[in-house]
């Protein structure tokens, strides 16, 4: 829905953009792992995918006004093609994506000749990655949780673990130039990290009663906010030797402590990757930052937020071959690295009996720990528009990740790994998929 109005400061104009979808998500699994529909879905949590529901989302809602923007739009650090340089899918890694909107307000300056700038205010949790909860556990060898999991628990709904709510909104911009020959933007985020009380699980009921008392030791508080961010360079060059309308998209990224400006996509944020097969897994944790309370049992010292670092680049190169059909090129690659301490705190508690997507009877045989990975991908798509805004399109897409786990672990049967208990050797994994689309605009 869009609507126009011409006044004396200039045209006052509104958007709004909802989506319909309907998914299995929330049905029993075929492999027998979900018994009943998913109580998440039921809540509204997820896709409530019953028969005769689906859900509703509201992707878009804003105001602009003599050069500002109020209401759900667009971040002001993202590109004009967000995470869709040439893709269908909503996987693509290495960039930033807020195509289903993010709450803001944001001014912009027209320079004329193209060039224009623009500032803005986003709600910062939109951009809270999943943390690994707080590894500050009483557990470990003792028999205890060690309070680190793959999937994610929080005390506050839609945050990641470990964040404590939202205290500073994420200050971002760009500066843009996009003319005939295609278009150039500069893009910067700061973000602030905001953790939690340290606590074993962080779980609702363990915050805010002056820390975490354990065993032997003393309130603990949390940690120091830290501040990090993210800087990004996109590129889009139009009018190419190969055709009318063919053009190259691309992006850098760097993040330090804000690692969606770099991985995250559309879809919800993982805490974790993983990629089995047979019996070799690769895996990888993605989080903000790693930090941790003190519990001589598995060897973590109180630590103030370890950042973690990240970067991405990802684009296409679009091709058409007549009126009706069209061809893209495109790919991503991203990586995550943790500090020596960060890997410490994670390895600490890992090596003891943690989680991370898998749970795990044994990690006697992991020979080396380092949650850190590369992921990287690559796909093609082909579209066929018979008549316009009717478009069939067929994409592979092959995802491959690095992990920079080494050794074996013993997993027990889950949703991710459904063999029976049995040794996983950690080793890089790659997995292709298929999508078939019919898209009809109005």
């Amino acid at each position: 829905m869009h609507q126009g109005t011409a006044t004396e400061y200039g045209v006052v104009r509104t958007f709004g953009q909802a989506d319909f979808q309907f998914s299995t998500f929330g049905g029993t699994s075929s492999l027998g792992v979900a018994g009943s529909v998913s109580t998440a879905a039921v809540q509204g949590q997820l896709n409530n995918d019953t028969a005769g529901n689906g859900y509703v989302a509201v992707e878009f809602a804003f105001v602009q006004f003599a050069g500002f923007t109020f209401g759900k739009s667009a971040s002001a650090y993202a590109t004009p093609w967000h995470g869709y340089p040439g893709n269908n899918t909503s996987f693509l890694v290495g960039g930033y994506d807020s195509v289903t909107g993010i709450n803001n307000i944001q001014y912009t300056w027209q320079f004329g000749n193209g060039v224009s700038a623009t500032l803005g205010i986003d709600d910062s949790s939109a951009n809270n990655f999943n943390r690994t909860q707080i590894i500050n556990a009483i557990g470990g060898a003792a028999g205890g949780s060690i309070g680190f999991t793959g999937a994610c628990t929080s005390f506050i709904t839609g945050e990641g673990c470990a964040y404590g709510g939202t205290s500073v909104p994420d200050f971002v911009g760009n500066i843009r130039v996009d003319q005939a020959w295609g278009l150039f933007q500069l893009s910067g985020a700061i973000h602030d990290d905001h953790a939690g009380y340290f606590a074993t699980a962080n779980l609702a009921g363990s915050q805010f009663v002056g820390g975490l008392s354990q065993a032997g030791a003393i309130n603990f508080g949390h940690p120091d906010d830290k501040y990090g961010g993210a800087v990004m360079a996109a590129l889009q060059i139009k009018n190419i030797p190969t055709g009318a309308g063919d053009d190259i998209k691309m992006s850098g990224s760097w993040s330090l402590g804000a690692s969606k400006y770099v991985l995250g996509t559309s879809s919800p944020d993982p805490s974790s990757f993983a990629i089995y097969k047979g019996t070799r897994l690769a895996m990888g944790v993605t989080t903000d930052s790693i930090y941790s309370g003190a519990n001589a049992a598995i060897g973590n010292p109180v630590t103030q937020q370890q950042l973690t670092r990240g970067w991405g680049f990802n684009g296409a190169f679009n091709h058409n071959w007549d009126p009706y059909w069209s061809t893209s090129l495109f790919g991503g690659i991203a990586r995550l690295s943790y500090n020596a301490t960060a890997k410490a705190i994670w390895c600490n508690s890992y090596l003891l009996g943690g989680t991370s997507g898998i749970t795990a009877a044994s990690v006697a045989g992991v020979t080396n720990c380092d949650p850190g990975f590369t992921i990287s991908e690559i796909g093609l798509v082909t579209r066929w528009t018979p008549v316009k805004n009717l478009t069939f399109s067929a994409e592979v897409l092959y995802a491959y990740l690095k992990t920079n786990m080494a050794g074996t672990v013993v997993a027990t049967p889950s949703s991710a790994l459904p063999l029976a208990t049995t040794a996983y050797t950690y080793g890089s994994n790659g997995t292709t998929s298929l999508n078939l689309r019919v898209q009809r605009n109005f």
